[in-house]
């Protein structure tokens, strides 16, 4: 019986990691994979030179800020790279109504609705926030798509500068 207990005890419950759909869904802070698909993944020079060659390229950070009776709870001071826009919490493995309509709503409007326009999503190292961002954009029709797969901590990390950032607000 005492051995039954231990092993019971022992028997930790599975985490699902991915929807049926194929985001992910749960401990968004751990090693990401080293590309995703139907995105180019950029490290931070390839970034550069992308930004440097095709300056109307957008950069979309889709890290997580609380939300909470309709507004943004600003937990933390949250910097990003420069020229960037925040859609905070569209990095999320499942999005309501509210939040898919958010992300789908800006990504029109910075695009022009242009399916073809360059799109830069990231968050931080070992994020999976900018990989489900990017699977997002590609069913939706967008079709140029980068992943800076180390995010903020890597540009930081090449004394890059970091701007105060606030997410935008819902339509």
């Amino acid at each position: 019986m005492i051995a039954s207990l231990l092993l019971a005890g022992s028997v930790v419950a599975e985490v699902q990691l991915f929807s049926a759909d194929g985001y992910r869904i749960s401990h968004y802070r751990s090693p990401t994979p080293p590309r995703a698909e139907h995105a180019q993944t950029l490290d931070t020079a390839a970034l550069q030179r992308l930004l440097a060659e095709q300056p109307r390229t957008q950069l979309i950070d889709v890290y997580r800020r609380p939300w909470l009776h309709g507004q943004f709870i600003e937990d933390e001071v949250h910097a990003n790279l420069p020229g960037s826009l925040w859609l905070a919490n569209t990095g999320d493995g499942e999005l309501s109504e509210q939040w898919q309509g958010y992300f789908t709503h800006h990504l029109r409007q910075i695009s022009h609705g242009e399916p073809a326009w360059p799109l830069v999503f990231y968050c931080r190292s070992d994020c999976w926030l900018g990989w489900n961002a990017v699977k997002r954009a590609h069913r939706l029709g967008y079709t140029n798509l980068y992943w800076y797969r180390d995010g903020i901590d890597a540009w930081q990390q090449a004394g890059l500068p970091l701007l105060p950032a606030q997410p935008v607000t819902l339509p």
